[in-house]
């Protein structure tokens, strides 16, 4: 800490305090004050609570130095960080002991926050997702409140020099590589209040750019240490960032997948984006001609074929989507399969590629697409879970609004992403028996393939850099028949029954988070910090 407002910090210090759980230390480091009050108040404090420490250091080292001269006279087993004008709820320590005693070979957790206006005031919480890799890379979630494992901490040593602004992230990053993702946790409550000074990024996110530049540094550093040395970290809408995975030099084939059925201009405008738009070549394209019966459309398919633009398998049997991506999937050449609706229009070059740049990564099992409206609002930015009963669109209507957290705008996990474009490892849709035709013909198909793959412990990642327009059911329609309806119905049914406490508990999503009404909208009453209320 550096020249703290008294009242700040008297109320830092309180909130350590009021801790519900009383075993705990507060490891306090003056880094060099020059404001006379500084001193005087936290000697106070260590003389009214033995459980209050402190060191004053001559000179200011900032933060990096002062953290790990209060490190050296740390004794707890875990280390919980504070900065020194914000507040932990009261219940915070209790809350990550309840963790800790279900499952003790936790090694990091870190939970829900909110902020301080300068009236003291809480406002702006941030619900986060459980565990996230890829977001992580993009956006520290992890800080306010993280508490790691004390002796990782030393083994990774510490807090480095010249990552200020970003020496808890650099922390975070470097302890991650060396523990599993059943080692973190995330408590879904708000036990974190951070303070808006003006200078604060609590306060205007571009205030500390050395902080960004540092991010980028520890992330770029992180790659390296995990043998991703030919991925590279750049800027993403101004304080987060974007890491692009190249692909290597064997350009696998691709087999693009997409079922049709008569109205053939939707099929020839989503053939010619791709032909003409698609910087990456090596794909082949697979046409499902469910029983077209207008003449237009199966002259073109006759013509497409002709030209050696694409195979056509055709199936005259009623409509199962799942089906049909089956059979093709039975035929298909390509290493990566790429599941495509017809009503689909490529309007970026890199799509293919930013999709199988993250699909050829070992652990990921399907990767998902940011598909828009012809208006340019977002159609589907991932899948949430629990929402309509089985799932819904995340951020739909979304144009380039920041929406919750910047999340429209980075790449990150879902539970699931839709099959109207989805790209997957042909052995991968092989392990978990296709799309199941049985039960699931047309709708939640996808969801439930990407749960299934989740079994295999391969990671759903959705990406927005990989964009097209899509014009959204305009072949098949809506479910406006009694046969469609039961149906629809009976598949509802079989998913509940089949993935029922998944679908009611969405790691990607959280629980003070809305279902019943807009997609990260405040669900009422929200969870916070309060211990009676119920742990997920």
């Amino acid at each position: 800490m550096f020249n703290t407002e008294a009242q700040w910090l008297e109320r830092a210090i309180e909130s350590v305090r009021n801790q519900l759980y009383p075993n705990w230390e507060l490891c306090i480091v003056d880094d060099g004050s020059t404001a006379a009050h500084v001193w005087p108040l936290i000697t106070r404090f260590t003389r009214s609570d033995s459980r209050i420490k402190a060191q004053r250091l001559p000179l200011s080292g900032h933060i990096s130095a002062a953290s790990n001269a209060a490190l050296e006279f740390a004794r707890g087993q875990f280390i919980a960080l504070l900065d020194h004008d914000d507040e932990l709820a009261e219940t915070a320590l209790y809350f990550a002991v309840v963790e800790l005693d279900r499952d003790p070979d936790l090694k990091l957790i870190y939970s829900d926050e909110d902020k301080l206006d300068p009236h003291g005031r809480r406002c702006d919480p941030h619900f986060k997702t459980d565990w996230n890799p890829d977001l992580f890379l993009a956006q520290n979630f992890v800080s306010h409140l993280s508490i790691i494992w004390a002796r990782l901490v030393r083994e990774v040593g510490g807090f480095r020099l010249g990552y200020e602004g970003a020496q808890d992230y650099d922390l975070a990053l470097r302890c991650v590589e060396r523990i599993s993702p059943t080692q973190i946790r995330h408590i879904p409550r708000v036990l974190y209040h951070w303070r808006c000074a003006t200078e604060s990024t609590a306060f205007c996110a571009d205030s500390k750019p050395y902080a960004q530049d540092a991010a980028l540094r520890a992330v770029a550093e992180h790659l390296e240490r995990t043998e991703l040395r030919e991925a590279s970290v750049h800027p993403q809408r101004r304080i987060y960032r974007r890491v692009i995975y190249p692909l290597g030099p064997a350009e696998p084939l691709v087999s693009l997948i997409i079922p049709t059925r008569d109205q053939s201009g939707f099929l020839r405008r989503c053939l010619d984006s791709i032909f003409i738009i698609t910087a990456y070549r090596n794909f082949e394209v697979i046409i499902v001609d469910n029983g077209s019966r207008e003449a237009e459309t199966t002259a073109y398919l006759t013509e497409i074929e002709s030209k050696g633009q694409a195979r056509v398998l055709r199936v005259d049997a009623p409509f199962n989507y799942s089906r049909l991506n089956n059979l093709a999937v039975s035929q298909a050449r390509g290493e990566y399969l790429g599941l495509l609706n017809n009503d689909l229009e490529a309007t970026h070059p890199e799509w293919l590629t930013e999709m199988l740049s993250h699909a050829s990564r070992p652990a990921i099992g399907a990767v998902g697409a940011c598909l828009r409206y012809p208006d340019g609002r977002i159609q589907h930015g991932g899948v949430i879970l629990g929402q309509k009963g089985i799932g819904a669109h995340a951020h739909a209507g979304l144009i380039d609004e920041d929406g919750y957290f910047s999340r429209p705008h980075l790449v990150q996990d879902f539970s699931a992403v839709t099959a109207a474009c989805l790209l997957t490892p042909k052995e991968t849709y092989l392990r978990v028996g296709g799309l199941d035709e049985i039960h699931l013909t047309v709708a939640f198909n996808d969801v439930d393939f990407c749960l299934r793959v989740q079994e295999l412990g391969l990671r759903i990642l959705w990406t927005p850099f990989a964009e097209l327009r899509h014009y959204e059911s305009t072949s098949r329609g809506p479910e406006d028949t009694l046969l469609k309806q039961k149906r629809f119905a009976a598949e509802v049914q079989y998913m509940t029954d089949k993935w029922g406490d998944k679908l009611r508990n969405d790691p990607f999503y959280n629980p003070n988070l809305a279902l019943d009404k807009q997609l990260f909208s405040l669900a009422f009453p929200p969870r916070l910090e309060k211990p009676w209320l119920r742990a997920r």
